[in-house]
């Protein structure tokens, strides 16, 4: 947690403690919860509050992701980490929900790229794939282009690549027209490897699923390029050199 953050929350700490106990509060109910604080820190950007494992305290999940534990009353905050005792040692109550949460997005993530139609996809694949890689790909971005150079020593590893199409400039960009022409083009994968060479290739219009693929991106939680998406659903921003790349989806 950064400093700012630690300022902030004791100080919502401070000033929610020092407010009176408000009969009409005292049930503890959820909404009770989230009014009290809000009526003492209106700027606290709270996400959800539900009943904690530990009997009495509520969790109070915020939008940057912090998590604080509250009394029924809301009169009291704890600013921390939550473990919960077992006999295989101490568990962290706070990493376990969130890897919880992850792997319920990665489940998600992995069944929305596999039901995608692969005849709207540009793939560059062995004969025998071993992996697959989807990848949401800009041509004009310097990594994505270090990546395509990279497709064939992936392939040679059984790495097959299915490109996407993330203009990350938007939808009124050039990026975005030129990647409609490669999506477009006769020869999908020369039009590409023109175009992350930096070589101009013909414009071309036609129905074309770069938009769709541009907002599937945004629904995934992608917010840069490459973003790559393993079979298991798990997102991984930016660029991995091949042995790396091998490492993530078990090949090594």
């Amino acid at each position: 947690m950064n400093k700012n953050a630690v300022v902030f929350l004791l100080s919502v700490l401070t000033f929610v403690g020092a407010q009176p106990l408000m009969a009409e509060s005292v049930s503890g109910t959820i909404e009770q919860i989230r009014d009290r604080l809000l009526s003492s820190e209106p700027k606290l950007p709270i996400s959800t509050v539900q009943k904690s494992e530990f009997d009495g305290l509520y969790e109070v999940e915020l939008s940057n992701g912090q998590t604080l534990y509250t009394s029924k009353a809301g009169d009291y905050i704890v600013v921390g980490e939550m473990y919960k005792v077992t006999t295989e040692g101490m568990v962290n109550v706070n990493q376990a929900a969130i890897d919880e949460s992850r792997r319920k997005n990665d489940v998600l993530r992995a069944a929305k790229v596999s039901s995608l139609d692969e005849s709207q996809m540009i793939i560059f694949s062995p004969e025998s794939p071993k992996a697959t890689i989807t990848v949401f790909t800009d041509i004009d971005c310097g990594y994505c282009r270090k990546l395509h150079r990279d497709v064939p020593a992936l392939n040679e590893l059984g790495i097959a690549v299915r490109y996407l199409a993330f203009p990350r400039a938007g939808l009124r960009s050039k990026t975005y027209q030129n990647m409609v022409s490669a999506w477009c083009a006769l020869d999908k994968r020369e039009a590409m490897n023109k175009l992350k060479a930096g070589i101009a290739i013909a414009t071309k219009t036609c129905v074309n699923p770069v938009a769709d693929h541009y907002q599937l991106g945004h629904e995934l939680g992608v917010s840069g390029t490459p973003a790559l998406v393993l079979e298991n659903g798990q997102l991984i921003p930016g660029y991995l050199e091949p042995a790396k790349m091998a490492q993530a989806v078990g090949l090594n």
